[in-house]
């Protein structure tokens, strides 16, 4: 048995992980991983693809692939033994299974495939045995580290003595530049005290011609004055000329312009001293948990449904580290069409029997600090061809006549609540904005882009449907399309609910907060 490589890469072929046992060029590997998303059949469960060169053993987690690349002639079971091992591995050193988690600990997950593999044969070892050599401690590195910090802090004690020799130079000659200053201000005043008002020269009838002293100072002026400084009408500045700060006439103008372009103009506010800058909003629970849904549909513009795609996600958020010691009891609808898929490390078993997600180890707690997205406890799915299922179904009627387009569409929204509606048309280069005729709702027209914006803040009761009416120059009418949509609602698909988090460690249960959202991703009609 020989192992070429073990990769984790993306359902694209795109590689984020890989590791050769053999030598190999890197475009060879590259050629091998991007050619095996074209060998794997939709729907069909196998563990294995064989080529003319290779063999491919593979398996599936989450949206990735873990892969292994070996010779036709090595021993499949032995290959699907060193598979099971490293999918064991993988969650271990990455929390979230996804591009960016696998990015983010890629070292770590080499480290415990060079424990597993040697020279393309698997050794004899289990998880536990992979984690401890991958934690095992070594003198040499700690000896390195100490001489390592050892230079940094002597590299530190010479920087600070630099740094105080520097500033007694400074203080030293400031100190240099005020005793000549002082020695010039004293003898600038005895000069001063030796034009007193017995040795001036000039007087009011002095001079050359009357009433005029011929550069001499008079009594009225001293000679401090004559040092640099200027009379106050020449030092103050003119009320006409100067560089003038603020926005002008041809600045707010250009602003004007883009504003009627569709351009969102976004004024420089600075906050006031006393003012201070709002906190950024954090969650205040203990324990947070998500649970939001992304739905991507594409809808005919003659009617039906092109597809329909629902991913789901429940996410744990905790503040502080001994709240983490915790299980969550979930409750799922009655969908039949959603598919639940829990993380690896969570127990399967009870899951499955009592619809709570705990760790398989109750001894170790949830991470806690994890940012604004959590840990990932629950994922799921839905795929469905059935148009009665789409919260919001647009019509588009455009109709040309002579010069004109008239273009009318009409939104549906049988049973769900909405809220920031987006529709957006496309529209080809206008030299005017389109004429609305008749709307429910609000609109907007950028003209950069070229885009119609209907919008609608809530669809609930009250407006399940709802019209726009307006009018362009003649145009094709396939240049309406595709139309995109973007809304949020409170309610989803799966109809989870958390019904309770429980304590391992007795007491009182956390607080909890709940939160649910369901969103558009990609959502058009074509």
């Amino acid at each position: 048995m020989v192992v070429l490589a073990a990769s984790i890469i993306s359902k694209s072929g795109k590689a984020l992980v890989s590791r050769q046992f053999v030598d190999m060029s890197r475009i060879r590997i590259e050629g091998y991983l991007a050619a095996f998303p074209k060998l794997v059949g939709t729907g069909k469960q196998h563990t294995y693809v064989e080529t003319e060169n290779v063999r491919y053993v593979y398996q599936p987690i989450e949206t990735l692939y873990l892969l292994l690349v070996t010779n036709k002639q090595s021993n499949i079971l032995e290959d699907l033994e060193t598979l099971r091992l490293l999918s064991k591995l993988v969650p271990e050193y990455s929390y979230s299974l996804d591009e960016e988690g696998i990015g983010k600990t890629a070292f770590e997950i080499l480290f415990a495939f060079d424990e597993v593999i040697s020279l393309g044969h698997k050794e004899n070892v289990t998880v536990a045995q992979v984690k401890q050599y991958c934690e095992m401690e070594s003198h040499e590195e700690k000896l390195h580290k100490l001489v390592l910090q050892s230079k940094i802090n002597e590299t530190k004690d010479i920087m600070k003595k630099k740094a105080s020799e520097i500033d007694k130079s400074k203080i030293e000659k400031n100190r240099g530049d005020k005793g000549g200053m002082m020695s010039f201000q004293s003898s600038i005043g005895r000069m001063d005290s030796g034009f007193g008002s017995d040795t001036n020269i000039s007087s009011n009838n002095g001079g050359f011609g009357g009433g005029s002293s011929f550069g001499i100072i008079t009594e009225g002026d001293s000679f401090s004055k004559q040092k640099g400084r200027l009379p106050s009408s020449a030092t103050a500045p003119s009320k006409d000329f100067g560089m003038k700060l603020g926005k002008t006439q041809r600045t707010n103008q250009f602003l004007e312009s883009l504003k009627a372009e569709g351009e969102v103009i976004v004024e420089d506010v600075r906050p006031s001293a006393g003012q201070s800058k709002a906190p950024a909003s954090l969650p205040s629970d203990p324990v947070t948990l998500s649970i939001e849904e992304k739905l991507n549909v594409t809808l005919k513009r003659d009617g039906g449904i092109e597809n329909f795609d629902l991913q789901g996600m429940l996410s744990l958020q905790i503040l502080n580290q001994e709240d983490g010691f915790i299980q969550v009891q979930i409750e799922t609808g009655d969908n039949p069409g959603v598919i639940f898929k829990t993380h690896p490390n969570i127990n399967k078993d009870l899951y499955n029997g009592e619809s709570i997600l705990g760790l398989k180890d109750p001894n170790r707690p949830f991470p806690s600090g994890q940012g604004n997205e959590g840990v990932s406890l629950l994922r799921w799915r839905m795929q469905s061809a059935d148009e009665s299922l789409v919260p919001l179904s647009i019509s588009c009627w455009p109709s040309v006549s002579g010069n004109d387009t008239y273009v009318n569409l009409e939104y549906e929204a049988p049973s769900f609540d909405l809220q920031n509606v987006v529709i957006s048309i496309p529209l080809p280069a206008l030299r005017e904005a389109p004429r609305v005729q008749q709307i429910d709702g609000d609109w907007r027209y950028d003209a950069r882009k070229s885009i119609l914006e209907w919008s609608i803040l809530l669809i609930d009761n009250s407006n399940r449907s709802g019209s726009m009416e307006f009018v362009i120059p003649a145009i094709d009418t396939s240049d309406l399309f595709p139309i995109s949509v973007r809304f949020t609602s409170t309610r989803t698909f799966s109809n989870l609910q958390v019904v309770n988090v429980l304590p391992l460690k007795g007491g009182n249960p956390p607080r909890y907060a709940q939160r649910m959202l369901l969103a558009a991703e990609n959502y058009q009609v074509v």
